[in-house]
């Protein structure tokens, strides 16, 4: 599992092909914003599993050109 820095510097690199998310309805405190300033297309990939939480899997489109911080 990933925290929200981790998984948005993936992100911005082009380096995640797929996001699991968990939502789950309870309020923790501010927390990090998980696409804080970041674009990104994401494809649901199946069909959501739901019941007092909601498991979502979602495919990241990839964009044509996209190049790393790294520049590779």
């Amino acid at each position: 599992m990933l925290g929200a820095d981790v998984a948005r510097q993936l992100l911005r690199a082009g380096l995640l092909d797929e996001l699991r998310l968990h939502l789950v309805p309870i309020l923790l405190g501010a927390g990090t914003s998980l696409f804080d300033g970041e674009q990104v297309e994401l494809v649901p990939a199946g069909k959501p599993a739901t019941g007092t939480v909601t498991h979502l899997r979602l495919e990241v489109a990839k964009q044509a050109g996209r190049v790393s911080e790294s520049g590779a």
